[in-house]
C-alpha cells in the first residue's frame, strides 16, 4: 500500500502511559496498578467530555487532574508521591519497537509525524528522553484546535500541519482504538497497535490493519 506519510499517536503508541507508575509509584505498593488504570481512564474521560462541551484545557492540566482523581479515589494523599509521578508523566518509556520502526520509515524516505492530545511540552519532553527527535520530521499537538481526538477537527488541523491534501494520504497509527475509528472516520489510513491483545470495537471504523506491535509496519507498508 503506497504511503508517503506515517503518523503516530504519543501516548499508549510511542510512550507507555503506565511507565510514570511504573517508576515512581513503589510508595503505592498493591495500589500501583489500580491507581495507573484510572488516572489513564480519567485524562481521556476529561478530553473527550471537554470537547464534547466545547470546552479546552490542556492535557497537562487533564493529566494532573485525572492523578488527582486517582488518588482521592484510592485514598492517598502524598504531596512528594503526585509530584514525583508528575515528573515521571514528562520522561515516559518508550516502547522498544519505537525507534527501529522510526528509523526504517525514515531509511525508506517516509515522512514521519507524532499527533497527539498532549501539550508541546509534554510530548518534547518524551521525545527527547527517548532520544526519537531526529526521527521526527513533525510534532502536532490538538493544542491549536482547541479539542481533542476524536473530534475530526483535529485530524484535519493534524492534515494541514504537515502539509498533506488528503486524509488517505496519512497513514494514522494508534493503539488506541477510539483514536483508530475516528482518523477512520476522516478518511485516513489507520493501523491499530494492540499492544494489549484487546478486542475490536467500533465496527464500521476500521483498521486497515491491526498489529501486536510496530515491528510489522515495514513489512505492511514497504515490502519488507
Amino acid at each position: 500500500m503506497a504511503a508517503n506519510t506515517f503518523m503516530f499517536d504519543a501516548y499508549g503508541t510511542l510512550f507507555d502511559v503506565h511507565s510514570a507508575v511504573r517508576q515512581a509509584g513503589a510508595p503505592l505498593g498493591a495500589l500501583a496498578e489500580p491507581v495507573s488504570q484510572l488516572w489513564r481512564a480519567k485524562q481521556l474521560e476529561y478530553s473527550w467530555t471537554l470537547t464534547l462541551m466545547q470546552g479546552f484545557d490542556d492535557f497537562w492540566v487533564l493529566t494532573q487532574r485525572g492523578l488527582d482523581h486517582a488518588l482521592a479515589r484510592h485514598n492517598v494523599a502524598d504531596p512528594a508521591l503526585r509530584t514525583a509521578l508528575l515528573d515521571a508523566y514528562l520522561t515516559l518509556g518508550a516502547y522498544p519497537d519505537v525507534a527501529p520502526a522510526l528509523a526504517r520509515l525514515k531509511a525508506a524516505g517516509k515522512t514521519t509525524a507524532v499527533f497527539t492530545n498532549g501539550t508541546r511540552t509534554m510530548v518534547d519532553a518524551a521525545i527527547a528522553a527517548a532520544g526519537i527527535g531526529s526521527l521526527l520530521d513533525h510534532v502536532v499537538t490538538v493544542e491549536e484546535a482547541l479539542a481533542y481526538k476524536p473530534s475530526p477537527a483535529v485530524y484535519h488541523h493534524a492534515m494541514t500541519k504537515v502539509g498533506v491534501g488528503a486524509p488517505h494520504e496519512i497513514v494514522f497509527v494508534s493503539s488506541n482504538r477510539w483514536d483508530i475509528a475516528g482518523a477512520a472516520s476522516f478518511g485516513m489510513v489507520p493501523v491499530w497497535i494492540n499492544r494489549t491483545g484487546m478486542p475490536n470495537e467500533y465496527p464500521g471504523r476500521d483498521p486497515v490493519a491491526a498489529l501486536p506491535d510496530l515491528a510489522g509496519l515495514a513489512t505492511a507498508f514497504l515490502g519488507d
